[in-house]
């Protein structure tokens, strides 16, 4: 087995070493796994050549854990973990949570509120003198001012709140490695002021190159129309190719968030979900019965980053991007030949795939030369002709992985975009996913059928919904497969309103449709349904929507939706 990198003393002597260039405090406990991000900074960092540590989920109402490990010579590197700290502890409805999946034996409460705060915070306190960064997507989803829904307020970036030198946004492979270098070469943390993917606080602007600004946080907080023109200068900006600085004033000092990263090249993501890792929860935590969250991914693969649906309400694009960046099939291919080698595979791949399971190997020509687009959506309100999907290559890809040995089943456990499956040109993917790829049960996500809520939302229309679905029944009969759909919806979204309420429930009830997986609307911070739902206008044309605030509406749409069951 992998050596897992140093979590105490004895680690680091055990390695013969004095001391760690790099130690990563992290909000969940560490598993050694491609899926957990502070393993994947952790494995990239070593690569580069520098010796890293981990503090997992530190007891923050102490010292002592922050101390394990020792000053690091170059900085504390902090994030929250896989998930926002806040939400990982209380339900959308502000209970609290009985189950953690990032923390041994799922255990609740092992992370604090805000945890990358708390965290840095402490790191400040007991090394003043040491560089803190921040990353993770905590970080990522609050690097400029953003509505909090837990405070029910406009906060200012969390860099300033947590006391840190640097935040990185995005997936920060490439941005925490030349931060590490030139901190080892010997530059000041406050000469790294022109890394891209990253966000510094500075007191004038002078010498910034090519930059916007946009509304001040004092103005924002104040101004829900100065709110949604800073989102939308922000999220029109938030491009690796085209995408220009933003600065932001907070109080006496700029908030400066530098262009997005470059997409990384397929060799690139290839190296790093094949990098030394370890695949399994530290030992320490066998005793707890492991990590939930690791029984989960333990036996899928990540073929891909990004999405370009911008659904409203989701927080990839904001943090992976909007440009797919895939990986090469004998990457996978040799990821999978490791995977079969581990004592836990029982021969089934329970996932190929990334945020949106068919976009694999998608492209467009213009998103090298000039990025996304600005002007229009590449999905929505129908896919782009110049996108090329790649489904020869999935189809390829799973010819390919079905002769590795050891591999009995392969199937595709991540949400697929159905509106991508309802024409000629997918018939042959979607015969072979039904085929040979779907466990019983398909999962999509149509959200709703109120055509304002799912324009707002940015969804396609429900009947290009229905037509997957028949189309899906037709293959499965042609078949002879019985198998089902597992659809996702969300209620209380901004511009659900009572009529489109009781639309989505005379829907169903029609239909006999019985959905379980249900999801109460969550403002994800620097989402376009977050400025909804702060604002109450739709942040791009100004239009007002109608949004379910109170508690007794929220409980009652749901209700609506799946009457068996109340909102917890």
């Amino acid at each position: 087995m992998n050596k897992f990198l140093p979590i105490s003393k004895e680690d680091i002597r055990d390695r013969g070493w004095n001391e760690l260039d790099i130690i990563l405090i992290t909000g969940d406990a560490y598993v050694d796994h491609p899926s957990f991000g502070a393993a994947v900074i952790a494995r990239v960092l070593e690569r580069a050549g520098y010796k890293v540590g981990i503090i997992a989920q530190p007891d923050w109402k102490s010292s002592n854990d922050f101390l394990e490990l020792g000053k690091p010579k170059l900085f504390f590197g902090v994030t929250a973990g896989n998930l926002d700290s806040i939400l990982a502890n209380y339900t959308i409805n502000r209970s609290k949570r009985k189950q953690d999946d990032y923390s041994p034996g799922g255990k609740a409460g092992l992370r604090p509120n805000r945890a990358t705060i708390v965290y840095a915070n402490k790191a400040r306190e007991l090394f003043p003198d040491t560089p803190i960064v921040l990353g993770g997507i905590e970080a990522s989803l609050r690097r400029l001012a953003h509505y909090d829904f837990w405070s029910d307020t406009v906060r200012r970036s969390i860099l300033l709140d947590a006391k840190a030198d640097l935040l990185v946004y995005g997936m920060g492979e490439k941005q925490i490695v030349e931060i590490a270098r030139r901190l080892a070469e010997g530059e000041s943390i406050r000469s790294l002021d022109n890394v891209r993917g990253t966000v510094v606080a500075k007191k004038t602007l002078e010498g910034l190159k090519d930059y916007i600004e946009i509304p001040s946080f004092e103005d924002v907080e104040k101004n829900k129309d100065k709110f949604n023109e800073a989102f939308t200068l922000f999220y029109l900006e938030s491009d690796p190719v085209r995408g220009k600085t933003i600065a932001q004033k907070h109080g006496d000092r700029f908030v400066v968030q530098f262009p997005p990263e470059k997409p990384l090249a397929t060799k690139e993501l290839d190296d790093i979900y094949l990098l030394d890792y370890a695949r399994l929860p530290h030992p320490s935590y066998d005793r707890d019965g492991g990590v939930p969250g690791f029984e989960t991914i333990k036996n899928s693969i990540i073929s891909h980053r990004g999405c370009n649906g911008e659904c409203s309400f989701c927080s990839l694009g904001v943090h992976q991007g909007r440009i797919i960046q895939s990986r090469s099939r004998e990457s996978i291919v040799k990821e999978i030949e490791i995977l079969t080698q581990q004592k836990y595979f029982k021969g089934t791949i329970t996932d190929i795939g990334g945020p949106t399971a068919n976009l694999y190997a998608a492209d467009c020509k213009s998103w090298e030369r000039r990025g996304v687009c600005k002007d229009k959506r590449c999905l929505m309100p129908s896919k782009c002709p110049n996108l090329k999907l790649g489904y020869d290559e999935t189809l390829s890809l799973w010819d390919r992985v079905k002769k590795i040995k050891g591999v009995k089943h392969i199937f595709i456990g991540s949400g697929l975009r159905y509106d991508l499956l309802t024409d000629k040109q997918s018939d042959r993917y979607l015969k072979a996913l039904c085929r040979e790829h779907v466990s019983g049960y398909l999962k999509v996500a149509p959200e709703h059928v109120s055509s304002k809520v799912l324009e707002l939302m940015n969804k396609p229309g429900i009947r290009i919904y229905e037509r997957f679905m028949k189309r899906f029944h037709e293959i499965n009969r042609e078949l002879g497969k019985k198998q089902f759909i597992v659809n996702y919806f969300i209620t209380s979204h901004p511009g659900s309103d009572r009529n489109a309420s009781l639309e989505i429930a005379r829907y169903l009830s029609e239909r006999k449709i019985r959905p379980e997986q249900i999801q109460d609307f969550i403002p994800l911070p620097m989402t376009v349904s977050a400025a909804m739902y702060w604002t109450e206008k739709n942040p791009f044309t100004g239009e007002n929507v109608y949004v379910a605030k109170d508690i007794k509406e929220r409980k009652w749409q749901r209700a609506l939706v799946q009457p068996r069951r109340l909102s917890s």
